[in-house]
């Protein structure tokens, strides 16, 4: 959902802005953007075409050419996204997360989405998740995004957990690299894209496709 918001906003800005630039990729997304908050993403991005824009402001419209529109026209289409087609659940990450709580441990969800209180809601799971750390909850006490480990290490703080006795589950490479700087406990890499060298390169201790394969694991 995030990766064809982020697409169709990108896309839009280089025919208009950068025309004969190639389209955003799968790729890009992995690298530049995914797992940040949204004005780190889209500066990181340009930054990788050489692409330098205003700053702009929070309040800027979604069709501004500067960082914080652009940022604002992806939040746009992505809150359009989640309301006409919903959320897609992974039935093996649902499975692993009740399998924690029946185990009686503590569970957090840390996400760069300024949304993360609808996608939760939107997925089903709340009731599975004790503390949620988001991007209104970042801005809100300064955290800085990943792969800082502020949003995690604020996570493991809320559950009044020591990171070294916690883990970090992340799809992001930026997000691995944020739970091992966080000198977590252990750092799960989940490799949805094909970038499993990367996560690993990054930082987690085991990649798999999907969490379902740590229960089956025993884990």
């Amino acid at each position: 959902m995030h990766m064809a918001a982020w697409k169709r906003t990108f896309d839009e800005f280089l025919r208009v802005h950068e025309r004969g630039a190639p389209e955003f990729s799968q790729l890009d997304y992995n690298r530049f953007v995914d797992g940040k908050p949204r004005a780190d993403g889209v500066r990181d991005f340009l930054a990788s075409r050489k692409i330098v824009l205003p700053e702009g402001s929070p309040g800027d419209p979604s069709d501004a050419a500067t960082v914080q529109g652009i940022a604002s026209r992806k939040n746009v289409l992505v809150l359009a996204e989640l309301e006409e087609h919903g959320v897609e659940v992974y039935p093996g990450s649902v499975s692993y997360l009740k399998a924690v709580k029946e185990a009686g441990l503590a569970t957090a969800v840390v996400t760069a989405s300024a949304n993360g209180e609808q996608v939760i809601g939107a997925a089903g799971f709340a009731d599975l998740i004790d503390v949620r750390v988001d991007g209104v909850v970042a801005a809100r006490e300064g955290l800085r995004g990943k792969p800082a480990p502020d949003t995690f290490l604020a996570g493991a703080r809320l559950l009044g957990a020591d990171p070294a006795e916690a883990v970090v589950f992340e799809d992001a490479i930026s997000g691995v690299a944020a739970g091992r700087a966080g000198n977590f406990g252990y750092v799960v890499g989940v490799d949805r894209v094909g970038h499993a060298d990367e996560l690993a390169a990054n930082g987690a201790d085991v990649v798999v496709q999907d969490l379902s394969e740590l229960l089956g694991a025993g884990a």
